[in-house]
C-alpha cells in the first residue's frame, strides 16, 4: 500500500496515477470527503486526515509500504511559520507510530538556504524528517513550469507576460509536474532506500523564453515585462496577503541566485519540455 497525501493536487494526483498505472495499491489521504469519489472510482483506498491531526495521519499511514509527504502550501504564513510547525509535529508523530518502510517528501529547490524566505518552511520539514528512523527521500524540484498558468490570460489577451523573475533574459531551473510525479513514484517504489536528497529540473527557462514560447503557441506577439520590485509589497497586499515579505524574499532568492540547487553536478534531468507544459496550460 502506498499512502499519498496531497492527492487532490496536480503533483499528488499525478504521483498516484503513476502508481496506479504500475498496478500498485494506493491509499488516498484526503482532507475533504467531497473529493473522495474520483479516487475511489480509480480503485484507491480512502482515508480522511487533516495534515495537523497526528491521530488521523497515523491511521492513514499504518500498514503502508511507503508514504508520499506533500505538506499543504502556506503562501502567507504567520511569523515563525506556526502553520507548518503544527503539520511537522503531526507528521513526525504519525510516521514514528506507523513506521512505513520509507518516506518520500516533496520539498523544493533551495530548501537548504540559510536566508529566511517562503521556502524556509520546506527546510523545516526536511530537518524534522531526517530525525525519523525510516529512510526518507527528499525530492527537491526546481521552480514549477506550471506556475506560468497565472500568465495564460495576460499572454493571450494582452500579449504580455508580467514577470517577478528578473532579469528577463536570465534562465533559471524549472521542473514540470509530469517529471516530478514520475520521479516521486519511482522513489516510492525503490526498496532499500537510504536517506537521500534528489534534485530535479526539466529545463532552464528565462521569462523571455517563456514569452516566446507562448507567442508560438498562441500565434501572437507576447513580450515579457518585469514587475518593478518596489511595487511588489503593495501588489501582494492588494491580493490579500498579510505579510508579503517571505514571498518577496523568495523571489529575491531566485533573482539573486541563492535559491539554487545544493548539488548542481548531480541534478536529475527530466524530459518534459516547456512547450509541452505551456500548450497544456493554454
Amino acid at each position: 500500500m502506498y499512502a499519498i497525501t496531497g492527492i487532490t493536487g496536480k503533483v499528488g494526483g499525478a504521483v498516484a496515477s503513476n502508481l496506479l498505472a504500475a498496478g500498485k495499491p494506493v491509499r488516498a489521504v484526503l482532507r475533504d470527503a467531497g473529493k473522495a469519489a474520483f479516487w475511489r472510482d480509480q480503485g484507491c483506498d480512502i482515508t480522511l486526515a487533516e495534515m495537523a491531526d497526528a491521530g488521523a495521519l497515523t491511521a492513514a499511514f499504518r500498514g503502508a509500504e511507503a508514504v508520499f509527504i506533500l505538506p499543504p502550501p502556506v503562501f502567507d504564513p504567520a511569523p515563525g511559520f506556526p502553520e507548518i510547525r503544527a503539520v511537522i509535529a503531526a507528521l513526525t508523530a504519525a510516521l514514528a507510530a506507523a513506521q512505513p518502510a520509507r518516506v518520500v517528501h516533496l520539498s523544493t529547490i533551495g530548501a537548504q538556504a540559510r536566508q529566511p524566505n517562503l521556502l524556509s518552511q520546506q527546510g523545516l520539514v526536511e530537518q524534522a524528517l531526517r530525525q525519523l528512523t525510516m529512510p526518507v527521500s527528499t525530492l527537491r524540484p526546481a521552480w514549477f513550469m506550471e506556475n506560468f498558468a497565472w500568465d495564460v490570460a495576460s499572454a493571450r489577451e494582452e500579449g504580455m507576460l508580467p514577470s517577478f523573475l528578473q532579469p528577463l533574459d536570465r534562465a533559471i531551473p524549472m521542473a514540470a509536474t509530469a517529471d516530478i510525479a514520475r520521479l516521486a513514484a519511482d522513489l516510492l517504489l525503490r526498496s532499500g532506500n537510504e536517506n537521500c536528497i534528489v534534485e530535479l529540473m526539466s529545463a532552464a527557462v528565462s521569462p523571455e523564453a517563456a514569452a516566446a514560447t507562448f507567442a508560438a503557441i498562441l500565434g501572437r506577439d507576447v513580450i515579457a515585462r518585469a514587475v518593478p520590485r518596489e511595487s511588489w509589497g503593495a501588489l501582494f497586499k492588494a491580493q490579500g496577503m498579510r505579510d508579503p515579505m517571505p514571498r518577496i524574499q523568495m523571489l529575491d532568492g531566485f533573482n539573486e541566485g541563492w535559491l539554487a540547487f545544493d548539488d548542481p553536478a548531480h541534478v536529475v534531468q527530466g524530459s518534459t519540455t516547456l512547450e509541452t507544459v505551456l500548450r497544456g496550460l493554454a
